[in-house]
């Protein structure tokens, strides 16, 4: 089949498996076994596929219409312009964490310490030392295998971080002017009803929250005082209806200038706060 006829076999076959994203995500998979970008496709839509990139690339569209994620499918995520490889070891970086990194690189100044608790794939302090020079940077996770991915991450985006296995400030040294935090948050009676990429796919030790998603708020919030500078920042990404809660929590454990900042779609995002 030609490369159109290929594009359109994939969409076709991604909506009758009601993937929302149909038509996107047959084009990014047929980029991915082609290797080849808009323009090419443009041009030379009406070439021939040959037959070992047409079986991959239904091998692949079978992968997704069993609701695999399409980063897991391809082993990449994009995440604030930089490229993380991704694995079913550790969340997929999301657009709405970019918030967070953002608002740590408002804070964020030549020397800092910055400490990154449950990195996952390691996108939020891999960007931040990426971004944000002379800075150093700690990241930690409970899963040796998300830290193996981290550690990839970093390598290949050049920076250098301290990757440290650790149940949150279990086995975390020295002070910080920075710590951020992306936990699990989301609460342990909602986890069935997210959808199947998420769900059935995604590690579930990264997104279970206990039972009203705050628990790991409450706990970094409430153990981070022998490790935060005084003025430092706390910065956490929220679900969307935590905002309340979690600066409350700061509030009460005595940070002082605690905001919630929204994301794209106006949604609660991220809280920050500084030990007074």
């Amino acid at each position: 089949m030609t490369l159109e006829e290929a594009l359109s076999f994939g969409k076709k076959t991604l909506e009758e498996a009601g993937i929302v994203e149909a038509a996107l995500d047959a084009w990014y998979l047929l980029e991915y076994v082609g290797k080849f970008d808009r323009s090419y496709y443009y041009l030379r839509y009406k070439e021939e596929l040959t037959e070992d990139l047409a079986q991959e690339y239904e091998g692949l569209l079978k992968k997704r219409a069993e609701r695999i994620p399409l980063q897991y499918i391809t082993g990449v995520q994009n995440f604030m312009g930089l490229d993380f490889k991704v694995n079913s070891n550790v969340l997929i970086p999301r657009q709405d964490t970019e918030i967070l990194v953002e608002t740590a690189l408002g804070v964020i100044r030549p020397g800092m310490r910055v400490l990154d608790l449950c990195t996952g794939s390691g996108c939020i302090i891999i960007s931040l030392m990426h971004f944000a020079k002379e800075i150093t940077g700690i990241g930690s996770d409970i899963s040796k295998q998300a830290l193996l991915t981290a550690k990839e991450n970093a390598k290949g985006n050049d920076v250098e971080v301290e990757w440290v296995r650790s149940d949150l400030f279990q086995n975390i040294t020295g002070t910080f002017d920075v710590i951020v935090s992306n936990p699990p948050y989301i609460p342990t009676r909602v986890i069935d009803t997210l959808m199947p990429e998420v769900r059935d796919f995604e590690p579930v030790d990264a997104l279970d929250g206990r039972e009203d998603g705050l628990f790991f708020y409450e706990k970094i919030i409430g153990e981070s005082g022998p490790f935060l500078n005084a003025g430092g920042y706390l910065i956490f990404e929220i679900g969307h209806d935590q905002g309340e809660a979690v600066s409350a929590m700061m509030k009460q454990a005595g940070f002082e200038g605690v905001r919630v900042i929204r994301d794209l779609s106006g949604l609660n995002r991220v809280v920050c706060g500084r030990k007074g």
